[in-house]
């Protein structure tokens, strides 16, 4: 009984201090990662290349930030969380201070996707450190307040370069943003409590092997896995193609205008706190499945030719997902009684992985039937989640084993 006292407890300065560091760690990590896609059009300009080509300086960050979980997740088992977190964040930003003075395309996108490596190694271990560090009954809160974090570092880094390259260019965009990083790693390092309740296993092909088996047996885990990567997919595939539907008659945007479209995220900053609160109330079995009715919802009003109903779908529809992210990540963190980093890890390359494919599948079916042919692919990726969701909504949940 005395051990449970030493769990970070909501309405402590720790419980605070915990949840205001990491909430600035997701906000660095998504920033640096999101501030290139306002700026892809200036880099075709600068550097002669083709759109395809720009698009690389997101995509091997989100490449490399994958791949790079399925090692960094299973080294913070054997290392240590507030460690790796620290080294992640001090490195992504190094990188990311490089990026603007590479003077060749190809040195840019070496920074890109170095960044995108070191910054898996805080997003692969964060919500291992809050399964293992915050009290059972917070712990839906406390995740939420770190994807609302998340959420509000990729618009904030979309809405940020998109700024300051009216002022000036995509070099001091960059610079800034990688400035601001820093200061949040800075905050980051001083607030966050050390592991108290962290056990190293050694790092090895047999432990790795061993924590892959555990987690594919459970009865949970790989459902929980194929919700990321249904999840993520499905939400890139709708923001990738609906700038390209409202750059068209009779919306005629500007690209400025379809940047601000991020601001949707804002629903999900409040979305994923609320969700991770209701569900240490109600339990994660009767909130998780509705957010995807929230989904789906928000992508049927996106069929209208209304703009205030497209624009609402894209609320609910950012709503939904931040809301159902939260939950699913910590019911991973729940699930993994052993090799927390190396869940953590699984869920997050599941997650990236669809936003890879699916965000790439999606543009086959805009050449086939425009936004019809999109929303027709995203639902039924969001279908498969909610009958995903149902079944999980049977499970028992687990009570936690520390």
């Amino acid at each position: 009984m005395e051990q449970t006292h030493e769990f970070l407890q909501k309405g402590t300065l720790a419980f605070q201090r915990t949840n205001q560091a990491l909430f600035l760690g997701g906000f660095a990590s998504f920033s640096l990662l999101y501030v290139v896609q306002p700026l892809l059009p200036l880099f075709s300009q600068d550097f002669g290349i083709t759109a395809t080509q720009s698009s690389l300086a997101l995509s091997v960050s989100t490449l490399t930030l994958a791949l790079g979980m399925l090692v960094t997740g299973p080294l913070s088992d054997a290392l240590g969380r507030k460690p790796m977190m620290l080294v992640a964040l001090w490195s992504a930003t190094l990188f990311s201070l490089l990026a603007p003075l590479m003077p060749t395309w190809e040195g840019l996108l070496l920074m890109r996707a170095l960044s995108g490596l070191a910054l898996s190694g805080l997003v692969a271990v964060a919500m291992s450190y809050l399964g293992e560090e915050m009290e059972p009954s917070h712990l839906g809160l406390a995740m939420g307040l770190y994807i609302s974090g998340n959420s509000l570092g990729g618009m904030s880094g979309r809405l940020l370069s998109g700024f300051v390259v009216e002022v000036s260019s995509w070099m001091w965009a960059l610079a800034i943003q990688a400035l601001l990083a820093g200061l949040a790693t800075l905050l980051f390092w001083c607030w966050l409590p050390s592991s108290k309740h962290f056990h190293a296993r050694p790092w090895s092909i047999a432990n790795v092997l061993g924590g892959l088996r555990l987690h594919l047996r459970d009865a949970g885990l790989p459902w929980l896995f194929a919700e990321a990567f249904l999840l993520m997919g499905s939400f890139v595939a709708l923001f990738n193609y609906i700038g390209y539907r409202l750059l068209q008659p009779p919306y005629d945007w500007s690209p400025a205008w379809i940047g601000l479209l991020s601001l949707a995220y804002l629903s999900g900053t409040y979305s994923a706190t609320k969700a991770g609160a209701m569900a240490d109330r109600w339990g994660r079995q009767r909130v998780f499945w509705p957010s995807i009715l929230i989904m789906l919802l928000g992508l049927g009003l996106t069929l209208s030719s209304q703009l205030w109903a497209i624009l609402l779908g894209l609320l609910l529809y950012s709503y939904g997902f931040f809301a159902g992210h939260s939950l699913a990540s910590s019911w991973v963190s729940s699930r993994a009684h052993q090799a927390r980093g190396q869940a953590s890890a699984l869920y997050l390359f599941s997650y990236y992985l669809g936003s890879s494919v699916a965000g790439t599948l999606a543009g086959l079916f805009w050449q086939a039937g425009h936004w019809k042919g999109v929303v027709l692919f995203i639902a039924v990726l969001l279908i498969a989640a909610l009958l995903i969701a149902l079944r999980l909504s049977t499970l028992p949940q687990p009570q936690p084993n520390r």
